[in-house]
């Protein structure tokens, strides 16, 4: 640690830190434009000026120098910084003036007005008049994607965004060309944008030159009122902020949390709200004589207790879909069981997890976070660029700090680090139990990591797959005191909370597959399940919020509430629960899902024991206490996953497939966002290929 004094508060800092860093500990805020805590160094701005006491006669960039670089004073005092000085002032000021050359007076129509940092220093630094007459230079817009929205005259050639793009996201895609006034910012041949994170450089960038394209012109900052809520488009629970006018979700902005998403979120996170509003489904529908027909909500429960009153237990099935929380889980759960049914699955791909061998052998056990700790890694038919892009970023952060192997057994897969590739199948995979180049790394590894994705599991052989993996991280040293490094990659939001309340087949219960076939059920719930299909002759009864595939199945459709219409608790793929504010309400006659199944229980005569969300809460939390520990992840026995790997089985020799194919259309929400089907239609239409 070193000392240093800021304006007459003396400090002390780790000697690594920068000055500006070093001047935010102390309590002065410095004005920037290019620094940014999460990217490379550039010194470009010059907004971050000090004065160093007895260093150069002139400011210094405080982004630029470390507090080690700095003298201290002639008798071993520390160091003195001045944020305030004349000189400080006098800078500033000169800088805010250049930078205001040849920027567009666009503050009235510029969507980040109101946000916009430019604008926020130019109040404090600017000057009511310019001292230069010349006319202002022009730049043409770029098309960089269908998701941010360029306005090149505004740039200020911060580069946050070029350092994003290479850093962070890993796809290159954004650079400079020219000189001095020439220069500009574009992509290469201004193709479009290639990385699943693109949009945010909307975010990163200090004036409006990158705004984001969806939103161009819909709403002013101010208008809006924002609700913290938790993302569902993928398992990784990233933080999120839904910003509404009236009943409108207008945007999704990223919430910082340094434990899951530091403070980044992916596109179909980011750009999925207008799928909000399309294709909702907002009243009951019944099917008669082969067609839904529109029905009032007693029509609707009438249609059903008719068939489930004449249905033994074990012929009815309820599977959860990919979407829910806990809360709607759990008393779906408690139906089921009052109308005797032991075919309950929330394994829609139906992976083999089984929550009776323990929550680690189906959590993603060192946490998001502790992929900085490991020094070898192993992924197991996963693609987590596109099933979890914030888990990417992770693991190329860590690539990029460097001593870290990785090796993919899977399909071959363009991801934004290199990797070791070993093989397609589980051959490959039982090959690192004993010794063998990779085998060796991991067993040589301080922390070794095994990541296992759902296209592993969700397969015949998935329960042996399974096996075989924790035997490779039990045989590499992966699990161990202070170290846990068998993780599970999930890629629906629902899954691990599901499985936390056991939301599996009970004895003698079918699971999704079994209960989908012909003739097996003769009822079948469907809470929000889209990605399955019930065999024709089976009763579907679909309770959801998108005209999708399980609502074009149903015999009765009770609409439902979407992620950003309700409160709740979602767990992610790291066992953390995270509680999600309601932000809008349901259109229509719509109801939020938990209250469709309270009247439900009511009509079947099977009445569930609470009439609020509060009273389900706390018969969730009672039945499950670690549900309530909000934000905290539960500890687990590791021994579980020396278990899980004496498991054992048969495994077949077909190659691992990814669980995802298309990263844009992987839920109802997305498949009704007209956003998500551009970017679907660009990356399939070559325009916007995988990076190399």
């Amino acid at each position: 640690m070193a000392k240093i004094v800021v304006d007459g508060t003396e400090v002390e800092v780790p000697a690594e830190y920068t000055l500006l860093q070093a001047c935010e500990v102390a309590g002065v805020e410095i004005p920037r434009f290019c620094f940014h805590e999460r990217l490379s160094i550039a010194g470009n701005c010059r907004m971050c000026l000090v004065e160093v006491k007895g260093g150069p006669p002139k400011p210094t960039a405080s982004c630029a120098m470390a507090v080690k670089d700095l003298r201290p004073g002639p008798n071993g005092e520390p160091p003195v910084v001045l944020t305030k000085s004349p000189m400080v002032k006098k800078a500033r000021e000169g800088v805010m003036e250049f930078l205001l050359i040849n920027h567009p007076l666009d503050c009235p129509i510029c969507d980040q007005g109101g946000e916009c940092d430019l604008q926020d220093q130019a109040m404090a630094y600017g000057v009511d008049s310019s001292r230069f007459a010349e006319n202002k230079r022009a730049v043409e817009d770029k098309y960089i994607g269908p998701l941010v929205r360029t306005s090149m005259n505004r740039c200020i050639h911060c580069t946050r965004c070029v350092r994003f793009s290479t850093e962070v996201a890993g796809v290159p895609d954004l650079g400079a060309i020219g000189r001095g006034e020439d220069m500009e910012i574009t992509t290469y041949l201004e193709h479009a944008m290639r990385s699943e994170m693109q949009g945010n450089v909307a975010d990163l960038c200090p004036v409006g030159a990158l705004t984001h394209k969806p939103t161009a012109f819909h709403a002013r900052p101010w208008e809006l009122a924002k609700t913290e809520a938790i993302d569902v488009m993928d398992a990784v629970g990233s933080n999120i902020r839904i910003d509404t006018r009236g009943r409108e979700v207008m945007r999704i902005l990223p919430r910082t949390n340094e434990a899951v998403n530091e403070e980044w979120i992916s596109d179909k996170t980011r750009y999925v709200w207008d799928g909000l509003k399309t294709q909702r489904l907002d009243r009951p529908y019944v099917r008669v004589n082969g067609r839904l027909a529109p029905a009032t909500w007693q029509q609707a429960f009438d249609a059903i207790a008719a068939k489930v009153k004449g249905t033994n237990g074990k012929r009815i099935g309820a599977i959860v879909g990919d979407l829910a929380n806990v809360e709607e889980t759990f008393a779906f759960k408690q139906l089921m069981g009052k109308l005797g049914s032991p075919n309950i699955d929330c394994r829609q791909d139906g992976a083999a997890l089984d929550p009776s061998l323990g929550r680690a052998s189906y959590i993603f056990n060192p946490g998001i976070a502790g992929i900085e700790e490991a020094d070898a890694i192993l992924l197991v038919g996963t693609d987590p660029r596109h099933e979890a892009s914030i888990v990417n970023a992770r693991l190329r952060k860590r690539w990029r700090q460097g001593g870290l192997k990785i090796a993919l057994v899977g399909e071959r897969v363009d991801l934004t680090y290199p990797y070791e590739y070993l093989g397609a199948g589980p051959e490959s995979l039982a090959e690192l139990t004993g010794n063998g180049t990779f085998a060796d790394v991991l067993k040589g590894a301080e922390r070794p990591l095994v990541i296992v994705g759902q296209g592993a599991l969700a397969r015949a052989d998935g329960a042996a797959v399974l096996s075989l993996a924790a035997r490779v991280a039990v045989a590499a040293g992966a699990v161990k005191d202070g170290w846990n490094g068998f993780a599970v990659l999930h890629t629906a939001a629902s899954r691990v909370g599901a499985l936390d309340l056991g939301f599996v087949p009970g004895e003698g219960g079918l699971g999704t597959v079994a209960m989908t076939n012909p003739g097996a059920q003769d009822v079948v719930f469907l809470l929000g399940a889209d990605e399955v299909d019930v065999a024709p002759g089976t009763f579907v009864v679909y309770i959801g919020t998108h005209g999708d595939r399980g609502a074009h199945r149903a015999d009765v459709i009770l609409p439902g509430a979407a992620y950003s219409e309700k409160s709740g608790i979602y767990v992610n793929t790291e066992g953390r629960p995270q509680f999600a504010n309601r932000a809008a309400f349901p259109p229509g006659e719509a109801r939020e899902d938990w209250a469709v199944l309270r009247a439900l229980s009511e009509v079947l005569g099977q009445k569930l024991p609470y009439d609020n969300l509060f009273a389900l809460r706390a018969a969730l939390v009672e039945a499950h206490p670690h549900l309530g520990r909000i934000d905290q992840v539960e500890p687990v026995d590791a021994s579980t996953v020396a278990a899980l790997a004496a498991v054992g089985g048969a495994t077949d020799k077909a190659a691992f497939v990814p669980a995802i194919r298309d990263f844009y259309l992987t839920n109802p929400i997305a498949r009704a966002s007209a956003v998500m089907a551009e970017c679907s239609a660009l990356r399939l239409g070559g325009t916007a290929v995988a990076a190399e």
